[in-house]
């Protein structure tokens, strides 16, 4: 199994100390943590894409790219590539070449996107949410197989007759569907026979399992071999060396989930309810080490995933803190996992060109 971090470069004011942190601080210190972990033999560190003023990351293969060049092993990845506001022939030949600099580690992990501020921003529609992302994922896909490419155009791209789309990734380029919890979406990846990634950002995780045996079915039916078909969980979480370290995560990202409530009509939250969510049936991944692995190990058995994705960086959460908190996942967490499950600390990818 595959153990790593995401994020989406969280900017603002820290609620504890009232200190101000920007855009240029938060990349610097995001380079040093995927730095760390993938010294510590983490497998997966990804960037999500936003348009906000909250967040810093809104071209993540850019960032990717320079963490590239500051890493060995570990595999970059958006989490997510919000596909349907973007050109699927700029996305593809970013992450190509984010691939060969990385020298066989980049993926994509394609969304349709939680946030909606980059179908104004790039002159989309919010109707036309869903057929903009599966007319340029079909695009995207297609784009993967040859280097030449006849595309009839569609609703929402243009034609292109027999061009050559450059550079070439060192080898099949891994595309990932990220799902938030719609079924249509589920079962499409499993039609197209990709791999998924399922956020889990509240409630309780066990109730999403049916969407994972969905997956699975649509995937037989297409004719894909179920089991050759790797899974992800996307979850909230924090390894915290004390309580201290873990009120600290708590107030930061309750501060951002009551600032997206507002926007989105969501009652707010309180600590009661984030305790709760600690517990063996709550969503959050947070807490010592050996509950972080607890944790883990208790969802694993109930989705079988090959992969999880835990976002600790959440608010602003000072950088000595986020840094111990890695060091306690690469350290602590993942050894303890990995012996329980069986699987070893990353290895360099394999350039081959089967990979999806």
């Amino acid at each position: 199994m595959e153990l790593g971090l995401y994020t989406f470069g969280d900017v603002g004011m820290d609620p504890r100390t009232g200190q101000r942190i920007g855009p240029q601080e938060r990349l610097r210190n995001l380079m040093e943590e995927i730095e760390l972990a993938d010294q510590l033999g983490l497998n997966v560190f990804g960037l999500g894409e936003h348009h906000r003023p909250d967040y810093a990351i809104s071209a993540p293969a850019l960032v990717l790219a320079a963490a590239a060049a500051r890493t060995k092993n570990i595999k970059l990845t958006s989490a997510v590539t919000v596909l349907s506001s973007d050109d699927p022939v700029r996305v593809f030949q970013q992450y190509a070449t984010l691939d060969l600099l990385s020298e066989g580690r980049g993926e994509i992990m394609a969304g349709r996107g939680s946030f909606i501020e980059s179908f104004p921003l790039f002159g989309y529609a919010l109707e036309d949410y869903d057929t903009l992302f599966a007319e340029k994922l079909e695009l995207l896909l297609k784009l993967r197989e040859s280097e030449i490419i006849d595309w009839p155009g569609g609703q929402h791209t243009p034609r292109i007759a027999g061009r050559g789309v450059l550079p070439r990734p060192q080898r099949k380029l891994p595309v990932w569907i990220a799902v938030g919890g719609t079924p249509q979406s589920v079962a499409r990846a499993g039609v197209l026979g990709l791999p998924l990634a399922l956020a889990i950002i509240g409630g309780e995780p066990h109730r999403f399992a049916p969407l994972f045996q969905l997956y699975r079915e649509a995937a037989r039916r297409a004719g894909h071999d179920p089991e050759a078909l790797p899974t992800s969980i996307n979850v909230h979480g924090f390894v915290a060396e004390s309580k201290e370290a873990l009120d600290i995560y708590y107030e930061a990202q309750a501060e951002v989930m009551n600032r997206i409530g507002r926007e989105r009509g969501w009652p707010p939250t309180n600590r009661a309810q984030f305790d709760a969510a600690l517990g063996p049936r709550g969503a959050q991944f947070a807490g010592s080490p050996s509950q972080v692995t607890d944790k883990i190990l208790a969802n694993h058995e109930i989705f079988k995933f090959d992969r999880i994705l835990v976002q600790m960086a959440i608010g602003i959460i000072p950088h000595d803190r986020m840094m111990k908190a890695i060091e306690l996942f690469g350290t602590e967490v993942a050894p303890a996992v990995r012996k329980a499950i069986g699987t070893k600390k990353a290895a360099p990818p394999p350039g081959t060109t089967t990979d999806q």
